[in-house]
């Protein structure tokens, strides 16, 4: 059996936390239901940092009810002043208890009540019946609280015919009897709203809670997305640069003794290639971390590398070794830009891993043919492998298909006959243009 404690603090202290009402309500809260959400969290809060007040102050004001009583008790036949004061006690006394123990205080003062009918003593206290009939109504049972209405009513009823009341206004007493039954039902059904309430109040915190958290895990996810995305261009720019500053060191390391000119040439290439790959990265962090230095110290922030920047880095790889040859059909400038990051993020993996496992010497064709719906690369090498493919490679490989798969596209990649390596991507273009309205080819 749940006792009003609990009930009252399992709803009223998630009601009274922090929670706005517009959170509890969501979407759907009108400005008279958020009003009401915030006196009725008032009204709680102040309950739990007072919980004396109402604890003494409903026997106390039962207790004052009997005043007049007490008052009359001289000038009117009945029991004298110590009954009075003795059946007042046994009514407000109890209802210190009555959240603990509703049911044993409801029987407490149903029983004071038939001494009071046996005694013909009008205590003016009986309202302590009332408290605790509400109070058994916010805490026990259906069948329970039944059982006990169906007490109360008959009780309420036999008083009612002993007393003989309504004949002094010209009502009947069955009539009388029936109102006060009536009412007492209304009490029970007071009790069994405030539960309902309570109830009601702690789902709409549970939700709000529920909806804290999902919005914390989503920006977490977002977060996770984020730090992954950062880790794939990571992977893509260093991976790339690295591999083109080897193969280009380990060219300039013979030509710096026979052609010093040309050695020196390829060491500029190195310089810009690594300068190009911090100013990428540099660029990567500042926009992830809204990192203000780079409007400090005056570089603007370039671009993310699109279709234009392919021949600067086919050039690249060129000094590297390979001979790299380029064939575009129907590739718009005018394309969204992150799909033309995820092409050239897809063509610098490809040649990455090119220069890391195929001979110096190795002729490397791309391809990329574009039309309204699709854009298809390919990076075809002629090898031969001079080095077996690795895990880093396997992450590559899935960062690319990654990239495709956020414009509903897939990457295959696979030696070809030609004894090289060949990585095929496809990307599908968002057509969510008017029809009459499409970009020039």
């Amino acid at each position: 059996m749940t006792t009003p404690t609990a009930a009252r603090g399992s709803g009223g202290e998630q009601s009274g936390s922090s929670v706005e009402p517009e959170v509890l309500l969501g979407e759907a809260e009108r400005p008279s239901d958020a009003l009401v959400m915030r006196k009725l969290r008032r009204f709680i809060e102040a309950d739990q940092g007072h919980p004396w007040v109402r604890r003494w102050g409903v026997p106390l004001l039962c207790a004052l009810f009997g005043i007049p009583a007490l008052q009359n008790a001289d000038h009117e036949p009945g029991p004298g002043v110590p009954v009075l004061l003795a059946l007042m006690a046994a009514f407000c006394v109890p209802l210190l208890w009555r959240q603990q123990k509703p049911i044993l205080i409801f029987a407490v003062t149903s029983a004071v009540a038939a001494g009071a009918l046996a005694w013909d003593a009008n205590t003016g206290s009986e309202a302590a019946r009332v408290v605790a009939l509400l109070n058994v109504g916010r805490a026990v049972r259906p069948v329970s609280l039944a059982v006990c209405v169906a007490i109360a009513a008959a009780q309420t009823a036999l008083a009612t015919a002993v007393r003989g009341d309504g004949q002094d206004i010209g009502l009947q007493t069955w009539v009388v009897a029936l109102i006060q039954a009536a009412l007492v039902v209304a009490v029970a059904a007071a009790g069994l709203v405030a539960r309902v309430v309570n109830a009601y109040i702690r789902a709409l915190h549970e939700r709000a809670v529920r909806l804290e958290v999902e919005r914390d895990q989503r920006a977490r996810l977002a977060a996770a997305a984020e730090r992954a995305r950062v880790a794939r261009e990571m992977h893509d720019i260093l991976g790339h640069t690295l591999a083109v500053i080897v193969g280009l060191a380990n060219g300039a390391a013979g030509l710096t003794e026979a052609k010093p000119k040309r050695g020196a040439e390829t060491l500029r290439i190195i310089a810009d290639s690594g300068r190009d790959a911090l100013a990428e990265l540099r660029r990567l962090l500042a926009v992830i971390g809204d990192d203000d230095r780079t409007a400090t110290e005056g570089t603007p922030l370039a671009p993310q590398p699109g279709f234009s920047d392919l021949r600067p880095l086919l050039a690249r790889v060129r000094a590297a070794g390979p001979a790299v040859t380029l064939h575009t059909e129907g590739a718009r400038a005018d394309l969204p830009p992150g799909l033309q990051l995820a092409v050239y993020r897809v063509v610098q993996e490809a040649l990455t891993n090119t220069l890391k496992h195929a001979a110096a010497d190795t002729a490397v064709q791309v391809t990329i043919t574009a039309d309204d719906t699709v854009v298809d690369v390919t990076v075809e090498d002629t090898g031969p492998a001079l080095t077996p493919r690795s895990n880093d490679d396997a992450r590559g490989l899935v960062g690319m298909r990654e990239r495709a798969a956020l414009y509903g596209g897939s990457v295959t990649a696979g030696p070809n006959d030609r004894g090289g390596w060949t990585v095929h991507a496809r990307f599908v273009i968002a057509t969510t243009s008017a029809p009459g309205a499409r970009r020039p080819s």
